[in-house]
């Protein structure tokens, strides 16, 4: 009897907190502008949205990224059959367009300017990859003189990279100001017509 009244006790509270529980559950999930949701993590689509949120949900977005992984393997299953230095280049070339596609396919479901200088970036880099491994073939000055080239080539790629975004950025900026001015004409001139 005792066990009885215990189980139905303790079933009882279990209940009883469950349906105090759900409620508030369900409140906090409905009002997106609470504190808890402001203080989301970093990287979190309620604090950085996605601008091409379709692109990111799609299934084509999946199956992108499932081909860049799928091409990726395949260009390194071609390098197993190279030996030496061209096998450590296929295997940079390789990796370098998997980056770059993956970079390729974020610029496209984020569209931001810093996404667009995220696949400079990754060009840049790759293509040093590549020329340091192939300079790897050469011995003395050439093989210095070489990577000094790869280097300043890099140098000058992600310097342009970066101008690049400066150029976005100040373009993006200036759009939306005389946007907002022709708005703002637009509605001036709308009031005086109907003053009279």
């Amino acid at each position: 009897m005792r066990m009885t009244t215990l189980y139905a006790a303790l079933s009882g509270a279990f209940l009883l907190g469950t349906a105090a529980l759900a409620p508030a559950q369900t409140s906090t999930a409905t009002t997106p502008s609470t504190p808890s949701a402001q203080t989301a993590p970093a990287g979190s689509s309620i604090t950085n949205p996605v601008k091409n949120a379709k692109v990111a949900a799609s299934g084509d977005y999946r199956a992108e990224k499932d081909k860049i992984k799928a091409d990726y393997k395949a260009a390194k299953d071609k390098c197993k059959t190279m030996s030496g230095n061209a096998k450590s280049v296929c295997e940079k070339e390789a990796k370098g367009q998997e980056n770059i596609a993956k970079a390729e396919l974020e610029a496209k479901r984020k569209g931001t300017p810093h996404a667009e200088y995220e696949v400079d970036v990754a060009k840049a880099k790759a293509a040093y990859d590549v020329a340091q491994e192939k300079c790897d073939d050469m011995k003395g000055k050439e093989k210095s003189a070489c990577k000094k080239e790869a280097k300043a080539t890099e140098q000058k790629a992600l310097a342009d990279a970066k101008a690049n975004r400066k150029d976005m950025s100040a373009s993006n900026s200036k759009a939306a100001p005389s946007s907002t001015s022709t708005t703002t004409s637009t509605t001036k001139s709308t009031d005086t017509t109907k003053k009279y």
